[in-house]
């Protein structure tokens, strides 16, 4: 079984609002255009959190502004790996630019993305047990 180690972030503007980005479908297919938080894989020898604030940068051309706070984290488990997530809050400003692993992005409100069809499970589960407000 393959171990990785992911890293997320709830990404908090200064209007109180978190950005989801769906994932382009064409590369996901496995999951499929899902709302979802921004984030990735680390790459071993780099720190947490240098990890996040690439794949922030990567994903967004954001900046994450400040520490970010660690929420949570969940074990994915699949047949032939298991991915360990660690979820973060943070706050940023500006507009994102995405890049090809996205489609769309928003700037939702906590009951907004509590009522958004195709939101990525995970990320329902961190809403829903109240780590985000």
């Amino acid at each position: 079984m393959n171990l990785q180690v992911g890293i997320k972030a709830f990404l908090k503007n200064k209007e109180g609002k978190y950005l989801l980005v769906r994932r382009n479908p064409e590369k996901y297919k496995d999951v499929g255009a899902k709302w979802d938080i921004i984030g990735g894989r680390i790459n071993p020898g780099q720190g947490l959190l240098e990890n996040l604030t690439r794949e922030i940068y990567e994903e967004t051309k954001l900046a994450l502004e400040g520490g970010p706070q660690l929420l949570c984290a969940q074990d994915i488990l699949k047949a032939d790996f298991h991915v360990v997530r660690l979820t973060y809050l943070g706050d940023t400003t500006g507009e994102p630019t995405l890049s090809e692993e996205h489609t769309d992005y928003g700037w939702y409100t906590v009951e907004e993305m509590k009522n958004l069809e195709n939101l990525d499970s995970y990320t329902r589960k961190v809403i829903e047990a109240g780590l985000v407000l």
